[in-house]
Formats: C-alpha cells, sequence, structure tokens
C-alpha cells in the first residue's frame, strides 16, 4: 500500500486528487493522511468526498474514511477504471447544498477515464466558477485543447453557472476511452495571435458585466493589446461575477481568471485578470502557472518525453511531481526557484 503525507509541500486537496487518480490507474492502494492539513478548514469537505465517491464507483474501490472532515483515507481499487455514463452532485455530500468545484472532480475522474476501455459522459452538478479552482471555462478553453495535443479527446459543455455560496451550477463531459497519451513540448509560445475573454455575470445589473469588460479592454490597450471581450448573462441560481481572459500564441494558450464577491467593484475584478495575463505575458514563457500543474499527470503517463516552460514554478506544481513520484519514482526535473520562471522536463519516457 502506497501510504500518501497530505500535508506535504501546499498540503490541499491537489494531494488527494492526484493520489486517487494514480491509484485507480495503477490499481495501487492507499492510505493518505493528514489530509488538508494545510488548510484553514482541514480533512474532506464535499467536493473531496464527491471525488472519492466518484472515482470509488469508476474502479469499485473499498473506502474507509469517506465522511466529511475525515483527516486519512484508504483507497483500494478493485478493478481497473470503467467507462460508463455517470452523474455526481456536489451538494449530496453535504445537506443545504455546496458550491465545491465540479472541475475538481473531474480533475479526480479525468485521466483514470482517459485510459477507460470506450467512451464516457460525466455529469457533474455544483460550483462551476469559485475560487481555488479552475473555472469551467479554463478546462474547455485552456486545458482540453492543450490535452487534444497530446492525444487526448475530451469535449464539455455548461448547462448553468454555479457560484459561490449555493453552487447549483451543472456541467456535461464527454471523455473517449483507450488513449495513447503522447508527449509534448511547450518550451516556445511563439508570436501572440489573439487575446478575447469574457465579463460574465448572474443575477446582478447588466452595468457590472459592461464595466468589467470596459475596464479590461482600457487597461489592455494602455500596454499595446487589442482584446475581444464579450459579456454574458449567465444562467444561474445564485448571484457571481467573472472576468476570463485568454492569451492565444503560436504553440501555447492561457488563461486568466478573476472572481466578483459582495463588495469589490467589477473594475476591481478586470484589474486582477488583466494584471495576471500581463504578467505571464512579460515572463516570455510558454504555459501559465495553473496549466503547468495540471499537465504534470498526463505527462508522467505520455509514452514520450515532455518539456514546458511557465511563467511561475509554483508550490502546487511541486507538491504535484512530488505526489507523481510516490508512485512512479523520480521521473521530472524542474529548474527554477519557487516563485519564479522556470522549465520542467520529464526523464525518459
Amino acid at each position: 500500500m502506497v501510504i500518501i503525507d497530505g500535508s506535504y509541500g501546499e498540503g490541499g486537496g491537489q494531494v488527494l486528487r492526484t493520489a486517487l487518480a494514480l491509484s485507480a490507474l495503477l490499481g495501487e492502494p492507499i492510505r493518505i493522511e493528514n489530509i488538508r492539513a494545510r488548510r484553514p478548514n482541514p480533512g474532506l469537505q464535499a467536493q473531496h468526498l464527491t471525488g472519492v465517491f466518484a472515482i470509488a464507483q469508476i474502479c469499485d474501490a473499498e473506502l474507509k474514511g469517506a465522511e466529511l472532515k475525515s483527516r486519512e483515507l484508504t483507497f483500494i481499487p478493485r478493478r481497473k477504471p470503467q467507462a460508463g455514463s455517470y452523474f455526481f452532485d456536489v451538494a449530496q455530500a453535504r445537506k443545504g447544498g455546496s458550491a465545491g468545484a465540479t472541475t475538481l472532480v473531474l480533475q479526480t475522474l479525468l485521466f483514470p477515464l482517459v485510459r477507460a476501455d470506450g467512451t464516457s459522459k460525466v455529469v457533474i452538478k455544483g460550483g462551476t466558477h469559485v475560487a481555488w479552482s479552475p473555472p469551467f471555462h479554463y478546462v474547455e478553453h485552456i486545458l482540453f485543447p492543450t490535452l487534444a495535443r497530446m492525444g487526448i479527446d475530451a469535449e464539455a459543455s455548461i448547462e448553468r453557472w454555479g457560484w459561490y455560496p449555493i453552487g447549483g451550477g451543472k456541467i456535461r463531459v464527454r471523455i473517449r476511452g483507450k488513449a495513447r497519451i503522447q508527449g509534448i513540448d511547450l518550451t516556445e509560445r511563439g508570436q501572440l495571435k489573439r487575446i478575447w475573454g469574457i465579463s460574465a455575470y448572474s443575477n446582478l445589473p447588466d452595468h457590472i458585466g459592461v464595466r468589467q469588460k470596459e475596464r479590461a479592454i482600457q487597461m489592455l490597450r494602455r500596454q499595446g493589446f487589442d482584446a475581444e471581450i464579450t459579456t454574458i448573462r449567465a444562467p444561474s441560481p445564485g448571484k457571481g461575477t467573472c472576468v476570463f481572459l485568454v492569451a492565444e500564441f503560436e504553440n501555447s494558450i492561457a488563461g486568466f481568471t478573476a472572481l466578483g464577491e459582495r463588495g469589490k467593484r467589477a473594475e476591481k475584478v478586470a484589474e486582477e485578470a488583466v494584471s495576471e495575463l500581463l504578467h505571464y505575458i512579460r515572463s516570455g514563457a510558454a504555459l501559465d502557472k495553473h496549466l503547468a500543474d495540471q499537465l504534470i499527470l498526463p505527462m508522467a503517463l505520455a509514452e514520450t518525453t515532455s518539456v514546458f516552460t511557465t511563467c511561475e514554478v509554483t508550490q502546487h506544481l511541486l507538491t504535484n511531481i512530488w505526489v507523481v513520484e510516490q508512485f512512479m519514482g523520480r521521473c521530472f526535473e524542474v529548474e527554477g526557484e519557487e516563485g519564479s520562471k522556470g522549465r520542467v522536463r520529464t526523464l525518459g519516457g
């Protein structure tokens, strides 16, 4: 049994998700201790528990410790991941609803289903644009197109948006199995092709979406960039806003998100997203810091070597590498200090 210390590195839910995915993929039983020990609310929360039950269903796993706030989990897969049609609702893990992130549940399931025999259809209800998680549009427009270049066929659509605190969003994902994952070279991003984005809002006055859009365009123009930004009145049971920006280059694509909250001016939301985008552009690196850590698992599973540059080596990235290497031995080399630009490559293939 592989023993994983959930307090290692950034000590958050990513340790859990990556460990569960690898356990299912490799058929290795695991025990995860000190789950989310470095978080203000340690232990399994609703979205984590939903991910546990979801991946357990896919590989018929035996569970021990699978309950809210549990800090230790034993997971023993009893068969290889099975393709199929699945439905998961984060709110079922907590009475009164939850805005737990649908995309983080998807992270746990994605690569086991990529290796399953057949095509899977997955519906997940919960938060779609919430803090500390990739928003749905990042998965749709940044992650999935990059994975397609590695031989992974997945598509996503959104029916309802889910904001904090009530969630209620709904996404659909189709994942084609039996993928042969190939390595990728993302060291040079090439020339900038375009910048585009959305200013989205739900159940709030129209001027909020317009102000977000106009402030983002104004800031980018001052730096010499034109951007196509569309306002979207998003269907949702709750209230919320976000700005999501995309920078498309010849060889890579990057995404940047800022979320609104009560008391935060619309202009501030736009400024946060634009500032992240400009930081990335100035770095000269191919990948934004979020895509970097999300590519670690498929790179480890690829048949050939991979390499990328990123605008920032994060603790999230280093922690994800550590988890993978607990199962697969040393397979990554990282150049660059935490908090600065870096380069990551796989060893062998």
